[in-house]
C-alpha cells in the first residue's frame, strides 16, 4: 500500500527543479566520496577527447555515449547499494557482504566490457594515424 505522502505529491515545474537539484547532489556526493566515480569521470573526459580527436562515426559516438552513461549509472547504483547496506548494518553479515560484493562485481564487469569496446573503437582509428 502506498504511503499517504506519495498520494499527495505535487506535480509541476518546482518539483522538476527539485528533482534535478537532488540528482545533482547525488552526483556531487558520489564524486567526492567514491574513488571509482572519480576514475569513471576521468575516463569519460578522456573518451570524449579521443572521440573528438579521432573523429569517430555517429554509430561509434552512440556506442561511446551509451557505455559512458551505463558505466556511470551502474557506479551510482553500486554506491546506493553499498550505502543502503551500511545504513542497515555496520556489523559483518554474510548477506551484506554478498550485496556489496555483487554490486561491485556488476560495475567491474561493465567497466571491463566498456574498456574492450573502447579499444575496439579507438585502436583502428589510432592505427590509421600511424
Amino acid at each position: 500500500m502506498a504511503s499517504p505522502d506519495r498520494n499527495n505529491k505535487q506535480f509541476g515545474f518546482k518539483r522538476i527543479i527539485s528533482s534535478i537539484k537532488n540528482s545533482w547532489n547525488g552526483l556531487k556526493v558520489a564524486y567526492k566520496n567514491e574513488q571509482s566515480m572519480y576514475i569513471h569521470l576521468t575516463a569519460t573526459v578522456l573518451l570524449l577527447l579521443f572521440s573528438f580527436f579521432l573523429k569517430i562515426s555517429m554509430i561509434q559516438w552512440l556506442i561511446v555515449i551509451g557505455i559512458i552513461g551505463l558505466t556511470l549509472v551502474v557506479e551510482l547504483l553500486n554506491t546506493a547499494i553499498e550505502s543502503t547496506v551500511d545504513l542497515v548494518t555496520k556489523d559483518f553479515h554474510p548477506l551484506a557482504k554478498i550485496a556489496k560484493d555483487t554490486a561491485s562485481a556488476a560495475e567491474f564487469i561493465l567497466t571491463i566490457s566498456a574498456f574492450i569496446i573502447s579499444l575496439m573503437i579507438f585502436i583502428p582509428k589510432i592505427m590509421d594515424l600511424l
